[in-house]
């Protein structure tokens, strides 16, 4: 099936994942969102022999911003939760990289839909990770895309 929406996605997703509270952490779907929509993108990359590693190297970055949240947000203490939330932005910035690194077999419509998308994920995880340290991250303020311009008519 392909992804036109985010809703349509959503709408996807078996009720007993959207019962977790986890559901609720919206750097958590998001993180989903867009791991559902590289599946597609991998499958283009895997086609051309000059990105298949490429396409590996994605797949599993994208895989691993959902899963370190889940295991995140399963820990005991705020410093833990933070370490966690910590490998997910490593590897959303990582999967950032390898979404433009593919840019030329992908195109440039689909890298900008997901970069955008992914940057907006780290926009959330950059505020999550200094409250849960009780700290912050010095970091420049870089202007973000509203969320819902990357929620709708979804490139392929």
């Amino acid at each position: 099936m392909r992804i036109t929406s985010y809703e349509q996605w959503e709408k996807s997703i078996p009720d007993l994942i959207k019962a977790d509270s986890l559901w609720k952490m919206e750097a958590y779907r998001l993180a989903l969102f867009v791991s559902d929509l590289g599946w597609h993108d991998v499958t283009n990359l895997m086609k051309d022999s000059r990105t298949r590693g490429l396409s590996d190297q994605l797949y599993r970055s994208l895989g691993s911003i959902s899963a370190n949240l889940a295991e995140g947000y399963s820990r005991g203490t705020g410093k833990d939760r933070a370490r966690f939330y910590q490998y997910s932005l490593g590897s959303a910035r990582e999967s950032r990289g390898w979404y433009y690194n593919g840019k030329h077999v992908l195109g440039n419509t689909v890298v900008s839909h997901r970069i955008d998308l992914i940057t907006q994920v780290i926009r959330l995880l950059l505020k999550m990770i200094p409250q849960q340290r009780n700290s912050t991250i010095r970091e420049e303020l870089t202007p973000y895309k509203r969320l819902d311009q990357t929620l709708t008519n979804i490139p392929f």
